[in-house]
């Protein structure tokens, strides 16, 4: 079967680095092509090329086996290939007719029928089993909605080659399983699909053909029926990866952090934190599992004294820390992996050593008289970059010029190595490759085993499952349900992830 497309040589250089290195690519119709990658790969930065939304350095694409020029998105259009971002184009305040007519093209004139174009999106939304109400404001939809409406827009436009850049980031177990209907009906039709993904059990699901790109190069192509999770895992990171978490049965003491009834404004003025209610012991993982925007970053603020509370309590160790300084909850023993490394996390313009003993200037032990001891720190530092293979040619390198994994290696490494009492751990492993991730894994776990109290959240249900000794489920704020690890399923957590719960009440206690 004669190719859709084809990328030949494609590359892109961002100063002294490739982002692409010579990318080759066929995709014939009716199948669903795979790029399977880490975080900074050149996954995006690849069909950011093919879209428009960037010029190569060097290489051609071709289209039906003709070669053509993609300068922006509207030729990319033109040719028929749709994209779903990561983060919707859409417009909030506006109907979602309002949105497609938005996107329609300008030589279309001045005057739509805005009734014709609502029932256009009827009829596709019927097609493809979406129920979307082409009169809704996108502000009212869930998120899963609000992708169907991206992918209602490119199929409007004659779409037959879709790329979905991380399409399942922001959804519930069951709107995943929607969207690979979708996916299916695509094949069906003699389209095809470009599926970005970090996430191995998902591409292995979907895919017909995975190509795997490392450090901007593509390593490996493969039909799904003749390679398996651990082969994609070994040529993503260039070794053989362990998946299993290997913990030993929770021992668990005293509550070290308690929160009751805690209610946290958002930024929009929302009351993000309604009334959430957990526990969490020494020596146990608490997994908090949900989709991203209902209210965990709020929650981890609150407790780490970065924004203040409207209401409820929070204990540590005991003591009443509600809306205090960050400095007065470090000194509790509290240690904190931030989603927004850069920001909140390391001190972008200082050193990689400064970054790593950014805790040491009041600790004795790396003191002399009223000095510091620079040969000691320097020893302790050293020690964290070579346990947690932070690469870099020195300590004295600026941090910010580390790659985005490294910076996140020495967070962790920084965190942990205080053995705090509490830890907040937020995405740990975002950015990293999978073998880092089994080690950050290893070190979380070894924590929890000192007697550490883990507060985990993440959006990756698998790392939540691996991790958790206990498992809450947030939904607008609240901890909608909560379950043993042993107890709990993907169906399970997913029905608590959408809302759909008659035990609301069943808050931590």
């Amino acid at each position: 079967m004669a190719n859709m497309l084809e990328l030949r040589n494609i590359s892109k250089i961002y100063g002294r680095s490739y982002a692409n290195k010579n990318i080759n690519l066929n995709v014939e119709a009716g199948k669903v092509y795979c790029l399977l990658g880490e975080n900074g790969a050149g996954k995006s930065t690849l069909m950011n090329v093919l879209y428009g939304l960037t010029q190569p350095d060097g290489g051609e694409i071709y289209i039906d086996g003709k070669e053509v020029s993609v300068s922006s998105p509207k030729d990319a259009i033109s040719y028929g290939i749709g994209m779903v971002h990561q983060h919707f184009m859409l417009i909030p305040a506006l109907t979602v007719v309002e949105n497609i007519i938005l996107a329609m093209d300008e030589k279309k004139g001045l005057f739509v029928d805005k009734k014709g174009v609502a029932e256009k999106i009827k009829q596709i939304s019927d097609k493809y089993g979406f129920q979307i109400d082409p009169y809704a404001k996108v502000s009212d939809l869930s998120v899963g909605q609000q992708q169907k409406v991206e992918i209602v827009k490119a199929i409007y436009r004659d779409c037959r080659l879709l790329i979905l850049d991380e399409p399942t980031a922001v959804l519930t177990p069951k709107e995943t399983e929607e969207l690979y209907v979708i996916i299916d009906q695509f094949k069906k039709e003699n389209k095809s699909v470009i599926f970005i993904s970090h996430k191995l059990h998902e591409v292995m699901h979907v895919s017909d053909i995975i190509s795997v790109l490392r450090n901007g190069e593509n390593v490996a192509t493969l039909n799904k029926c003749d390679t398996n999770e651990n082969e994609l895992a070994a040529h993503m990171v260039g070794k053989k990866v362990n998946f299993v978490v290997e913990k030993e049965q929770a021992h668990t003491g005293d509550t070290v952090l308690e929160i009751s009834d805690l209610k946290v404004k958002g930024k929009k003025g929302n009351m993000a934190v309604d009334g959430l209610s957990l526990k969490v012991r020494a020596g146990e993982i608490y997994g908090i599992a949900g989709v991203d925007g209902n209210g965990q970053s709020e929650l981890i603020e609150a407790i780490a004294g970065l924004t203040k509370s409207q209401g409820g309590n929070i204990r540590i160790l005991g003591q009443d820390m509600t809306n205090q300084t960050p400095g007065k909850i470090l000194k509790q023993g509290v240690s904190h992996i931030p989603a927004d490394r850069q920001h909140m996390g390391i001190l972008m313009q200082q050193s990689l050593f400064r970054n790593l003993i950014l805790y040491d200037y009041n600790d004795p032990k790396f003191k002399k008289g009223i000095f510091m001891d620079w040969k000691k720190e320097s020893e302790h530092a050293k020690g964290m970059v070579e346990k947690y293979n932070v690469k870099t040619p020195s300590l004295s390198l600026n941090i910010g010029y580390l790659s985005g994994g490294n910076q996140q290696k020495a967070v962790v490494a920084r965190e942990l190595e205080k053995e705090p009492k509490l830890l907040l751990a937020v995405h740990p492993t975002r950015g990293v490759d999978i073998g880092a991730i089994e080690f950050i894994h290893k070190e979380i776990v070894k924590a929890r085993d000192k007697g550490c109290a883990v507060l985990l959240v993440s959006t990756e249900l698998d790392e939540v499952m691996a991790l958790g000794d206990r498992i809450g489920v947030i939904y607008e704020g609240k901890i909608l349900g909560e379950m043993e690890r042993k107890d709990a399923t993907v169906d399970k957590i997913g029905m608590y992830m959408a809302g759909m719960s008659d035990a609301s009440e069943k808050q931590a206690v």
